[in-house]
């Protein structure tokens, strides 16, 4: 008879307790062990060690046995494309992508942004691992740890090659995720800290809208005007912008014809700025209200991925100041003008331009913070210091248009900006 019941002892346990420094007398002593030896038998301990020892060389004998038929056939099954192992490769693939899609939604997310595009892949990804894994016998093997692994190299190979097309081919800039944005004095406003977008060595002001939309039309009035003191003039009088139309949104019960500015043509010729616009022009008789614009280029593309919140109106300054989610003007603020009322669209530009009015004390706030950001992106901490350093036509300063009132506004807005 032998002294002690194998068939009781928990060696998971043992391991454990000796990898926690217990001595065989100790480990013995534990009840969840479950090692009992006979009466006489000599020290519970030793008894435990001896038979630990025993149990090690039977099992490394075994490992160094050639595998079985029935191993070598186990092995070949794991080896199927079943969809457990489909599920294991696709599921890090996908995960890796998501989470890189979302750290840099340009250019990784512009092939699908991460959320909720690729969000969804990963979960129709996990679907399909959990299904695969309640109809297989095995859920996790060698095989399975090595597509696991595999599907991560794969994800990574991935993602690298489209950043760098996205990169290389196609000039798209890496922008990182919009809860990396930090909040800036102006309402609705947050910086990027990125580098600079700039066409010709000037800042860039983009805008994303479309004409049937009413918050779009209401703030088209704020980068219009702000353009406008950019803008080279002629003698000194008051102008606009080349190119630009009057009109109304649509009826959309946010604003019913709300009064604008067409900014799809505008030509702005300035030495310190320059303007690109994406906007879809509707009419009553021609266009499809609720459509968004497209882009015409990577950069543009983008930066509406990445920050616009999916909504319009859209607004960035040299790249690095962001007015996404929001309105820059509320509708509202101009629905006594809506349709032609009071003189319409036409009195709403004359009371812009001459600073004058309703419609100016509404729109003046976000177009002094737009020429603000401007002016600090040309490196200007003043509007004396631009017009000193960016005279026009000549050295005419006057053939700008800035007005003391709108200087002050923008000189009071630079002081808030770090």
């Amino acid at each position: 008879m032998t002294a002690y019941a194998r068939s009781m002892v928990d060696w998971d346990r043992v391991d454990q307790l000796r990898q926690n420094g217990w001595d065989w007398d100790e480990i013995a002593e534990d009840p969840k062990v479950g090692f009992r030896v006979a009466k006489g038998s000599g020290d519970p301990g030793r008894a435990l060690q001896v038979l630990h020892r025993r149990r090690e060389g039977q099992r490394d004998r075994t490992e160094a046995r050639p595998a079985r038929p029935s191993q070598r056939r186990a092995e070949e099954l794991d080896r199927r494309w079943t969809l457990a192992r489909v599920g294991y490769l696709v599921t890090p693939l996908v995960a890796v992508w998501a989470l890189v899609a979302y750290l840099a939604p340009s250019p990784v997310g512009l092939v699908l942004p991460a959320i909720p595009y690729v969000a969804l892949l990963l979960a129709v990804a996990a679907v399909v691992l959990v299904y695969g894994l309640m109809r297989s016998a095995r859920r996790w093997n060698r095989v399975f740890r090595n597509t696991v692994i595999e599907g991560l190299a794969l994800g990574l190979v991935f993602t690298g090659v489209v950043a760098i097309a996205g990169i290389v081919v196609f000039g798209c800039p890496y922008l990182p995720p919009a809860a990396s944005l930090s909040s800036e004095p102006g309402p609705g406003w947050a910086h990027a800290a990125v580098p600079a977008w700039q066409e010709s060595g000037n800042p860039v002001v983009y805008f994303y809208g479309a004409t049937w939309c009413p918050y779009c039309s209401a703030s088209s009035w704020a980068i219009w005007k702000a353009l406008t003191e950019f803008q080279v003039g002629f003698g000194g009088t008051v102008h606009s912008i080349p190119g630009t139309s009057f009109q109304y949104s649509s009826s959309d019960p946010a604003g019913p014809y709300t009064p604008e500015v067409v900014l799809a043509d505008a030509q702005v010729t300035s030495p310190a700025v320059a303007f690109q616009v994406s906007e879809y022009q509707w009419t009553n008789t021609s266009g499809v209200e609720g459509t968004f614009p497209g882009t015409s280029n990577c950069v543009q593309q983008a930066y509406v991925s990445a920050y616009s919140d999916s909504s319009i109106p859209f607004v960035t300054v040299n790249g690095q100041y962001i007015h996404g989610g929001s309105y820059l003007v509320a509708p509202s603020a101009l629905s006594a003008w809506s349709d032609g009322a009071n003189g319409g669209a036409a009195t709403v530009a004359t009371d812009v331009l001459q600073e004058t009015g309703t419609p100016w004390a509404v729109v003046q706030g976000q177009a002094g913070w737009i020429c603000a950001f401007v002016l600090k992106s040309d490196g200007c901490s003043t509007v004396a210091s631009f017009l000193n350093a960016y005279p026009a036509l000549g050295g005419n300063a006057d053939r700008y248009q800035w007005t003391p009132a709108m200087t002050g506004l923008v000189d009071g807005d630079l002081t808030q900006l770090i």
